[in-house]
């Protein structure tokens, strides 16, 4: 067997440029500037050369364990290079795990929260002021590496000009903080709070979406009919006073008589915060529900309103409509329309017009003993509406 521990420190201080050999595989290629510790070995008929780390910072006594444990290694009948490799992509995962980028931090929560949302965060709502505004600058650092300034530099350039989103963008980072810390992740949301006193306060203006008044309501109504699908879900919006994703997405099967019952997924909130809300049709709802019944052609998704290709019509369709007749109230106006016409004309107590929209009234404790959803005075409501709408098509203004 070759000797082993050849070397010694003064003859590697006092050692000329070249390659010296310490005996069982090691070696120490001298340069002018310094040199580098190498384990030269054998395996499955190649020579290998395994860097062992510069000579400033690896001394002969670690280049010499270094050695004894890969040559170790060797001898079970595994690849030391091979094996090293491996050790450091653990090593870097389990790093990752422990200390995970924003961007990874992120998907994390994300993935944790989805199930919570509509269409399990498919249509990006939740991710994309993150997504779009901070991640492209801080995604790929360490989450605990970022500072409050950090935050400050990324929602800067929208703090005032788009708020709402940064307001959004703030929230979510601040959820995404908490959630880390709760689960043993090094992060500190006290970071994300301190980035948004650095910011200064927010003056949102609230603008309000285009009502068409109550008045001109009948006359768009008669202007609106038509046998497009488009046109079809706008009258029906106008009809029963929800909200667009609600309508768009209606199906016959949700329809029992002159109840028809819209589904959590579907109605304003997170998935746990959300109910199924019974809306009462009018009589003029439900000739358009008969209308859309007979051009099913039994679909088998049973939409009342299906889009040109696959699936419901879009937010964009509807509003497409009523550009083309330079119209200027939007879909979800249409709510607005309906409930100044309760105000203005006095029809229907607050509870019942509240209840109409959708909203919840009072208190959770107080919510928990009143229980009625006031459907059968929402259903004579809902007709005296449609009276109007429907009715009188040449009303104008009072």
């Amino acid at each position: 067997m070759a000797a082993k521990d050849k070397l010694t420190a003064i003859k590697i201080k006092n050692a000329a440029p070249g390659l010296y050999g310490d005996g069982g595989g090691l070696y120490l290629h001298r340069t002018e500037d310094g040199g580098k510790w190498i384990y030269r070995f054998t395996f499955a008929g190649r020579r290998r050369d395994m860097g062992l780390g510069a000579l400033s910072a690896v001394s002969l006594a670690q280049a010499r364990k270094e050695r004894d444990r890969w040559a170790a290694v060797r001898a079970s009948g595994r690849d030391p290079i091979a094996v090293r490799t491996q050790e450091k992509n653990t090593a870097a995962a389990e790093a990752a795990r422990s200390n995970p980028t924003l961007e990874d931090l992120v998907a994390l929560v994300f993935d944790a929260r989805k199930a919570t949302l509509k269409d399990n965060g498919e249509s990006g709502r939740w991710l994309s002021p993150i997504r779009v505004h901070i991640l492209p600058t801080l995604g790929a650092r360490p989450a605990s590496s970022l500072a409050a300034s950090d935050f400050v530099r990324a929602l800067s350039p929208i703090w005032h000009s788009k708020p709402t989103v940064a307001v959004k963008a703030f929230a979510r980072l601040r959820l995404v903080f908490r959630k880390a810390r709760a689960i043993g992740h090094r992060v500190d949301p006290a970071t994300i709070e301190a980035a948004r006193e650095m910011l200064g306060d927010l003056h949102i203006k609230h603008q309000h979406i285009e009502a068409t008044p109550w008045q001109d309501i009948p006359a768009l109504f008669q202007r609106l009919h038509g046998d497009t699908s488009g046109r079809a879900c706008l009258r029906f919006l106008i009809l029963t006073a929800v909200r667009s994703d609600a309508a768009r997405g209606a199906r016959l099967s949700e329809i029992d008589g002159t109840v028809w019952t819209v589904p959590p997924e579907r109605i304003k909130g997170t998935l746990r915060a959300a109910e199924a809300f019974r809306v009462p049709l009018s009589k003029a709802a439900l000739e358009i529900v008969e209308t859309a019944r007979h051009l099913s052609n039994d679909r088998v998704d049973g939409l009342l309103f299906p889009g040109p290709l696959e699936g419901a019509l879009s937010q964009n369709a509807l509003i497409n409509v009523l550009n083309d007749m330079h119209e200027a109230g939007r879909p979800h106006g249409f709510r607005t329309s309906f409930r100044t016409w309760v105000q203005d004309t006095a029809s229907a107590p607050y509870e019942v017009a509240e209840t109409a929209l959708g909203h919840k009234i009072g208190g959770r404790v107080e919510r928990s003993y009143a229980r009625s959803d006031y459907l059968d005075q929402r259903a004579a409501l809902m007709q005296r509406w449609a009276d109007h709408v429907a009715g009188n098509c040449t009303m104008g203004r009072n």
